[in-house]
Formats: structure tokens, sequence, C-alpha cells
């Protein structure tokens, strides 16, 4: 019997609603429950064929698991290690590289000392950074968010020089990332799931959370269909099984505005009963082929195109 697990926290509908609909499905052979960990053993699996990760952003102990799993031959969903090596400042270096387009953005070192290290740990820092030169480049208003992702935690809307150092000064020991903000005419956010499922979404994040589906924009099926590549495009490259990308129409052009997300909203309350049908059916669906598909003792993740053609293979 091939199993596929679900690792989840606090979200409670689309779990459950993922094990139902595979296992109604009755695919011989295949069947799907709740993740249940008793003991983890270094180099044993846990019995899946296949585990849909929704919750080891948040927990170290479920990263851990998971690679153990993966290199036992579970296929999880997604890659726990390109996950774990994965951040937003690189992710739009990549969308550059693959000809996506995204806002103009710098990093920025944090604000104060890393742990354990001083001034002297950064003598390969100019002091001062070229702040005017970053300035004119990502000119104002501009977001302050951390390069690591995290949400809308520690997220700035800036006007000016002199608001973003009075709110870097709050930031800490956090990395963050300057970014041109896009004044958007429409807004998308955009399930991908095995690379090749599709589902746009229309959305407004200046709406309360319950409400942030509940939008209509009127743009033409061209733009659409550019929404579609470039999501297949950024997923291929990243090698996410299960994302969602959003982006900002300024002007007739599509600006991946965020990525990153490998555990994305799935709660019917927000995104809605349709598009919560959607993501469940075709997440059952991509679950079920990928259990086929699992070879036990082998290495059954989907590696993006950025770390498979330097590994040579795809």
């Amino acid at each position: 019997m091939k199993k596929i697990g679900i690792l989840f926290g606090q979200e409670r509908s689309f779990p459950k609603a993922i094990v139902d609909h595979i296992n109604n499905k009755k695919v011989d052979g295949v069947s799907a429950e709740f993740v249940s960990i008793d003991k983890v053993v270094q180099g044993v699996g846990p019995g899946y064929a296949v585990i849909i990760d929704r919750i080891s952003q948040d927990v170290p102990f479920y990263r851990a698991f998971l690679k153990n799993a993966a290199i036992a031959g579970t296929a999880v969903v997604n890659n726990p290690f390109w996950w774990s090596a994965d951040e937003k400042f690189f992710n739009n270096a990549l969308a550059v590289n693959v000809g996506v387009p995204v806002p103009r953005t710098v990093l920025l070192p944090s604000r104060e000392h890393p742990t354990d290290t001083t001034a002297e740990s950064f003598s390969n820092l100019a002091f001062p950074l070229d702040w005017n030169g970053i300035f004119s480049y990502i000119g104002f208003p501009a977001f302050m968010k951390p390069h690591a992702g995290g949400g809308w935690k520690n997220v700035y809307k800036l006007d000016s020089a002199d608001e973003f150092f009075a709110k870097l000064g709050e930031t800490g020991q956090l990395v963050m990332m300057l970014q041109e903000a896009i004044e958007f005419d429409a807004y998308f956010r955009c399930y991908c799931i095995g690379q090749k499922h599709v589902r746009i979404m229309h959305y407004e994040p200046r709406n309360p959370h319950h409400l942030r589906y509940v939008a209509d924009h009127s743009v033409p099926d061209s733009l659409m269909k550019t929404m579609e590549d470039y999501v297949i495009r950024l997923n291929d490259a990243l090698g996410y099984d299960f994302n969602t990308v959003e982006f900002a129409i300024r002007d007739g052009i599509p600006y991946a505005i965020d990525f990153c997300n490998p555990a994305p909203d799935a709660d019917v309350a927000s995104v809605g009963q349709e598009n919560f049908e959607w993501v469940v059916e075709t997440a059952a669906n991509f679950a079920i082929e990928r259990a086929l598909a699992q070879k036990p003792g082998q290495d059954n993740l989907t590696w993006g195109t950025y770390v498979s053609n330097a590994a040579g293979r795809k």
C-alpha cells in the first residue's frame, strides 16, 4: 500500500478534505492519512510514499523529520532541502534570470550585529553603504521586508529616506531587503501544483483578510496567459510542487511580488469554496500521481532546474 501523509499544524479544512478526497477516489494500492510520528530514527523512513508538508516552516523538528524521510525514499511536497535554503532575495534574482519581471530590490545587512559577532566581523562591508545610490535605484514609496520571508511580519511601507532609517532601527538582527513599490492596477494570486497546474485567482491585498479573494479585475486574456507562463517558469526553476505566486499589474506588466509560499493558504474560509475545491482536487490527483511513481529507497524529491542543471541532470 502506498500511503500519502498530510503533515499540518493549526489548519483544519484542507488537511481533512484532501485525506477524504484521496480515499474517496479508491485508487488501488493508495491511501491517505494524517502523518503520525512516534519516533524518528536516522535513515529509517516513516512508511509514507508521499508526505504533503504544511507546517515544517514553523517547526524545526518536522523539517529534520522530513529530510530523514526523504533520504529514505519519501516524496516530500515540497522538497525540504530546497525549502531550507530558499529565501526571497535569491528568488528575485532567479526570476530575473528566467525572464520574469520583479520590482527593483536590494539586500540590506542587519541593523544589529548577529549574535557572537562584532564590528570586526564586517571588515568587507563598506560604511556607510551607498544610501544615495540605493534610494535612487529603488525610489519611494518602497517596501522593506525580511529577505527570508515570514508573511506580512516586519513589513514596512516607506515614503522617504527619513522614514526608512527610523524603521530600519526596529528590525534588529533581521536581514532586510528594500523593494520598489508597485502601484498596481490589478492583483492576482496563483496556485501552482506539480509545476503544471495553475489557477489564477483575482485578489485584492488591500481588503480585510476574509475579503481578499472578493475581487474582479478586468484584464485581457493575453495577460492571463502571460501570468500562467510566468507561474510555471518560476516554479520550474525553483522546484516547488505546491506554491502560490502573486502578481501586481502595472501598465499591463505583471510583476512577481511574492512567489515563495510553499505552504500557501488553502483554508476554505479565506480562499472561497470554488478555489478550495480546485486546490483539493488538483493536490489530491497530484499526490496520487507522485505516490504511484514513488520508488522506495531512491530520491523521489523534485529539484528545480536551477539546482538540477548545476548538478548536470534535470
